[in-house]
């Protein structure tokens, strides 16, 4: 009987060693087996150091704190071995940034891939973000934008807003969708106490004025669902330069347990 071979010892720094020799010497997109043999053991590697975890991570401006639920990607042999990982998926629960608490976020990075230069470039183009806001933070939005009215997200998953200063003199059910900058609340019913009324099509919407986000992210939807608000947005393209030492770093930090995640100048955003 054969005695099976022992499993390898997960070494998290193996894409290290395997993208050394591959890009010291690509002065030209390498199309090799190697090439993608190397992509897809960092890409499974850094997956399977994030995948579940509770990560700290300390930005330049803000502390954050999430677990990872998803990082996938349908990785393409030939397309690895041009440095394409196509898109990728990511997703967390449980996000505090700072004082803010947001119940689920996701981001697909479109066009995922790594340009050989020097030093090598991530990029992808474009990206996807969703964010699940709690509701009560619609009325910090209402007391910035227009601090004399309150909203809430009922159970039923229905926007309602009412006076700030008359909690009793009913309310209004309203639609919400965004143009550019702007959100636009349409009001579709009016309740007082049992008494509800719904309201003619023409009732003009009411526009509250957002605050630009910064590194050109463009907010694109907006949707309630119970107990939360969902927020869409997008970025045209998102770059990182990663030369092999801060990739070690990263890595590094990743595969010390219970250690914050300190990451500066986390990419750009175009």
């Amino acid at each position: 009987m054969t005695r099976p071979e022992p499993l390898r010892r997960f070494d998290p720094f193996r894409p290290i060693d395997m993208l050394t020799a591959l890009w010291s010497s690509a002065a030209v997109t390498p199309v090799t087996t190697g090439a993608a043999a190397a992509y897809r053991t960092l890409f499974m590697t850094v997956r399977r150091l994030v995948v579940g975890r509770r990560l700290s991570v300390k930005l330049d401006e803000a502390d954050l704190t999430l677990t990872v639920t998803e990082f996938d990607s349908h990785l393409d042999p030939r397309g690895l071995s041009v440095g394409q990982l196509n898109d990728v998926r990511l997703a967390a629960r449980d996000i505090r940034c700072n004082e803010a608490r947001f119940d689920h976020a996701t981001a697909v990075l479109h066009n995922v891939h790594i340009r050989p230069t020097a030093p090598p470039v991530l990029v992808a183009a474009p990206v996807e973000l969703t964010l699940e806001i709690p509701a009560p933070v619609l009325d910090d939005v209402f007391r910035w934008a227009a601090p004399r009215l309150a909203g809430a997200i009922g159970a039923d998953g229905v926007a309602r807003l009412r006076l700030a200063r008359r909690p009793g003199a009913g309310n209004l059910e309203v639609d919400a969708h965004l143009d550019g900058s702007t959100l636009w609340l349409k009001p579709r019913c009016i309740t007082f106490r049992r008494t509800r009324c719904p309201l003619p099509a023409r009732t003009p919407a009411y526009p509250v004025r957002l605050p630009e986000l910064p590194h050109g992210v463009q907010l694109t939807g907006i949707s309630f669902a119970p107990g939360v608000v969902r927020l869409s947005a997008s970025v045209a393209e998102w770059r990182m330069d990663l030369p092999l030492t801060r990739l070690e770093d990263i890595l590094g930090q990743l595969s010390a347990v219970g250690r914050p995640l300190q990451l500066s100048r986390l990419g750009r955003l175009l």
